[in-house]
């Protein structure tokens, strides 16, 4: 897919952001093929890219979330740095920032300052709880969102602790996703209207948000369900999770009545058709799927039941769907040779979405992007020389 083009070619995008909810942000959009542009600490660059596993000297997790990417190093605290971003920023379309609220600002790179020398630039600020509020300030992670919106509180057992969810909600799926969201439409009105927009992404919000079906129930109901009360957590039979008889466990989402009776007809178990909501059930649901293995049950259920495996991260990843859908790719990395990682799960008939490029290495393209803004080279050796860039 090098040099192919996707739907936001021509779209540059500054990423200040460090860690994973701007990272995967810009993800997406370098997908969707946006010129992303990685701003980054001189000597530390992006937090991310330190830790382990490794491919070479960098991290598998900036493998996969830089790619399509460029990097920038120049350091924000000098003022010839702030001067070169605000440069590249008059010329690009979106910029990403993850910092605490208040802190770009202080820095001279905030939206009002941005907007200044491009009226139409896209400016979104993640944050765990936003740019208002009283807990603006307050430093937190995934876990913190999630529990303080309520998520936690209807997930695991009932009789256990709240289950830590396996992958970042707040992180990947409100800092990250809505945070692309919201850039897509500013950027569509900004097109139309040569306005652009500050975006205020809170975490916490974005993980409140997913809650929305639950919480309404709440405000009709006024019941609290906590874990394993509701449908979709645990409550019944036809929703949940089932040990085998050789300790791999499978999925059961037989909502609907004519998969619950193909459930009920293939198990052998017609009698346990009135089952399908009754909490006091779920025993002996346990009971039947323990007699055989997972993969047993799979075979003789998945077409028809909405029944199918728990997959551990070597099965995931090797599955004929997910293989054939092109989540799974190959690409050669310049210290570890041929390398996987995941492809993008956005797919479009008429315009190619997907990896262009490998992640860069720190500041690679540094040198190319001033150039880019006009500097000269002379201009850009004395940046190198004074430390402001690198």
């Amino acid at each position: 897919m090098a040099g192919a083009e996707g739907p936001l070619a021509g779209v540059r995008v500054l990423d200040l952001s460090r860690l994973l909810p701007g990272g995967f942000c810009t993800a997406v959009l370098g997908d969707l093929g946006a010129d992303v542009v990685k701003i980054e600490q001189p000597g530390a660059g992006d937090y991310m890219r330190w830790g382990d596993p490794k491919f070479g000297a960098e991290s598998a997790a900036s493998w996969t979330i830089d790619r399509n990417k460029r990097s920038v190093s120049l350091d924000l605290k000098q003022p010839d740095g702030v001067q070169a971003l605000l440069d590249l920023a008059a010329r690009a379309q979106v910029v990403v920032e993850s910092f605490r609220p208040g802190v770009v600002d202080r820095l001279g790179v905030g939206y009002d300052a941005v907007r200044a020398v491009n009226p139409a630039i896209v400016y979104c600020s993640i944050s765990g709880h936003g740019q208002d509020g009283p807990l603006r300030l307050t430093p937190g992670h995934d876990i913190n969102y999630v529990g303080r919106a309520g998520v936690l509180d209807i997930s695991g057992p009932a009789d256990g602790l709240p289950a830590v969810p396996g992958v970042q909600v707040a992180d990947l799926g409100t800092g990250g996703l809505f945070s692309a969201t919201g850039i897509l439409a500013a950027l569509y009105r900004a097109r139309e209207s040569g306005e652009g927009d500050h975006i205020d992404i809170s975490m916490t919000d974005g993980a409140l948000a997913w809650l929305s079906i639950h919480l309404e129930d709440y405000f009709a109901s006024g019941v609290d369900p906590g874990r394993e009360g509701m449908i979709l957590n645990g409550a019944f039979p036809c929703y949940n999770v089932y040990r085998c008889a050789d300790g791999r466990h499978i999925t059961v989402g037989a909502i609907e009545e004519q998969f619950w009776e193909v459930l009920c007809e293939r198990t052998g178990r017609a009698d346990l058709l009135p089952t399908r909501v009754d909490p006091d059930a779920v025993e002996a649901w346990r009971e039947v799927f323990v007699t055989r293995t997972r993969d047993e049950w799979v075979k003789l259920l998945e077409d028809g039941a909405c029944v199918g495996p728990v997959n551990d991260f070597a099965e995931a990843s090797a599955e004929p769907q997910v293989v054939g859908r092109g989540m799974v790719i190959e690409q050669e990395h310049p210290e570890a040779g041929t390398t996987r990682q995941l492809g993008s799960p956005l797919k479009m008939r008429n315009h190619p979405v997907g990896v262009r490029t490998p992640a860069p290495k720190l500041g690679a393209d540094t040198r190319d992007l001033l150039a880019e803004a006009g500097y000269s080279s002379e201009r850009i050796e004395s940046l190198f020389s004074a430390g402001a860039a690198a």
